[in-house]
C-alpha cells in the first residue's frame, strides 16, 4: 500500500471551492485527517483503465483543495486489488475499521466492487464509484452510499447498440469475458438489440487476461452476424481488436462493437485498427476549454497522458465529496453523502448533475466515434463527438429501477 501525503500545489480549481472550504470548522473531523482510499488494479489487465492515472487525477483534486479543509490535511492512501476479491474486500476492510479511511474511490472489477459496496453500506463510509461498470451497484444492490459517477453496463449498451442498429447491424455475436461483469453486459446489450427487433445468434466466453482469440473469433466469422459485440475491458478488449484487424474480420464485411472503450485503449491500439467506432462515454478530455485545462495539468503530472473517461469523473467524484466534507463540516458518511446529494455537481468535467436517489450521477452521455489517422490531429486527439445523449435517456429510468430507494 502506498501513502501519498498532503499536497500544497495552489490549482485553477481553488477558486471554485474558496468558499465551501471557508465553512465550518473542522472539530467533527475524525481523527484529524480526511483520508481517501483508491482501490483498483494498480499493475494487471485493467491498471491503464484506472490504475495509476486515477490516483494522478485524485492528487489533483486534492491540490485543488491546497491539500487540506480548514487546516485538516487530506491524505489519500492507496491500494492494488489485483482484480482478486479476498485481496480487496481484505483491504477495504482493514481501511475503513483499523486505518481511518473515510471513502473508497473505486475502480474495480464488479466482484470486487460488490462486496466493498456491502462493506462500505454496514460501516455508513462513502463509496465513489468511478470506472467499475457493474449496474447492479445503482440497481438492485443499490446503497445510500454508493454513488455512480462514470457509466455502467446499461448506459454503455444502451448507446453502442443503438448507434449499430441505426447502420443496420441487426444481428449480433458475443464475445464475452467470463465474470459477472462481462455477462450482465451481455445481458444487458441483448435486451437492447432485440427490444429494437435485432436478434443475437450466438456468443463464446472467454477468461480473464487473455492473450489469444483466435478460436473466439473463428467461431464469430462463421455465425455470419454482421456485429461482433465485444464485452470485455482492458488489455483484453485490445488483444481482440487487434487481432480481428489481423483476421480481416473488417475487410470481410463483419463490424467491431465494442460496448464500451476508453481512450487508453484506442491509444493502445491504433486508429488505424479503431477507426469508426462507434459507442457511448462518459467524458472526454477534449470536450471544452474547462477539460482541457484539467487534461494538461494531468499531461504535466503523468508523462505526458491524457485522462481516459473513468480518471476524468474520477476528479468530480473527489471534488464533490471534497466540497460535502467542507460543507457539513464533518466527515461521517452520513453527513457527507446528505450534503453531496443536496448540492448539484458542478467541476471542470460535471455539469449541473444531480445525484439521485440510487446513487446515479445524472450527467449526459457522449455519442463518439474514434477518428481515421488521417483525421486525427496528433497524440490523443483520437474522438470526434458525433452528439450527446440526455442523462433521462443513458441511465435506466427510475420506474425501470428495481432500486429500492427509489420506491
Amino acid at each position: 500500500m502506498t501513502i501519498l501525503r498532503k499536497t500544497t500545489g495552489v490549482a485553477s480549481m481553488l477558486m471554485l471551492t474558496t468558499a465551501l472550504v471557508t465553512s465550518p470548522a473542522s472539530a467533527e473531523i475524525s481523527d484529524n485527517v480526511i483520508r481517501i482510499g483508491v482501490m483498483s488494479d494498480q499493475s494487471g489487465p485493467y491498471a491503464d483503465n484506472c490504475g495509476p492515472g486515477s490516483v494522478a487525477m485524485v492528487k489533483l483534486a486534492v491540490e485543488d483543495f491546497g491539500g487540506n479543509i480548514n487546516g485538516t490535511p487530506i491524505e489519500v492512501v492507496v491500494a492494488d486489488d489485483q482484480n482478486k476479491p479476498d485481496i480487496g474486500v481484505a483491504q477495504a476492510l482493514k481501511w475503513v475499521e483499523e486505518e481511518g479511511v473515510d471513502t473508497i474511490v473505486g475502480c474495480s472489477a464488479s466482484s470486487i466492487a460488490h462486496a466493498v459496496n456491502d462493506i462500505m453500506r454496514d460501516k455508513e463510509k462513502p463509496y465513489l464509484v468511478a470506472g467499475t461498470a457493474s449496474t447492479a451497484l445503482t440497481n438492485e444492490a443499490c446503497s445510500p452510499m454508493t454513488t455512480n459517477w462514470g457509466f455502467d453496463t446499461y448506459t454503455l449498451a444502451k448507446g453502442a447498440v443503438a448507434s449499430q442498429m441505426a447502420r443496420g447491424m441487426d444481428s449480433w455475436y458475443f464475445i464475452t469475458v467470463d465474470y459477472a461483469f462481462g455477462k450482465q453486459w451481455q445481458v444487458d446489450a441483448t435486451s437492447f438489440i432485440e427490444a429494437a427487433g435485432g436478434k443475437v445468434v450466438g456468443s463464446i466466453l472467454h477468461p480473464l487476461g487473455t492473450n489469444d482469440f483466435s478460436s473466439q473469433l473463428l467461431q464469430a466469422q462463421a455465425s455470419g452476424a454482421k456485429a461482433i459485440g465485444i464485452a470485455n475491458a482492458g488489455a483484453d478488449l485490445g488483444n481482440l481488436i487487434k487481432q480481428a484487424n489481423e483476421f480481416g474480420i473488417v475487410a470481410a464485411g463483419q463490424q467491431l462493437a465494442p460496448l464500451g472503450i476508453l481512450i487508453n485503449n484506442v491509444h493502445a491500439i491504433g486508429l488505424e485498427s479503431t477507426k469508426g467506432l462507434v459507442f457511448s462515454s462518459a467524458a472526454y478530455w477534449d470536450r471544452d476549454d474547462d477539460s482541457r485545462s484539467l487534461a494538461k495539468r494531468y499531461g504535466e503530472a503523468f508523462g505526458g497522458k491524457m485522462p481516459n473517461e473513468a480518471q476524468l469523473v474520477t476528479y468530480s467524484a473527489v471534488t464533490h465529496y471534497l466540497k460535502a466534507v467542507a460543507a457539513s463540516g464533518a466527515d461521517d458518511g452520513v453527513s457527507v453523502m446528505t450534503s453531496m446529494r443536496d448540492t448539484p455537481v458542478n467541476d471542470l468535467i460535471i455539469k449541473d448533475a444531480k445525484i439521485r436517489a440510487d446513487g446515479v450521477v445524472m450527467k449526459p452521455m457522449l455519442s463518439s466515434k474514434v477518428k481515421s489517422p488521417e483525421e486525427s490531429k496528433g497524440d490523443w486527439d483520437y474522438y470526434e463527438m458525433i452528439g450527446e445523449i440526455p442523462a433521462e435517456t443513458a441511465w435506466r429510468s427510475e420506474s425501470d429501477s428495481s432500486c429500492s430507494l427509489l420506491k
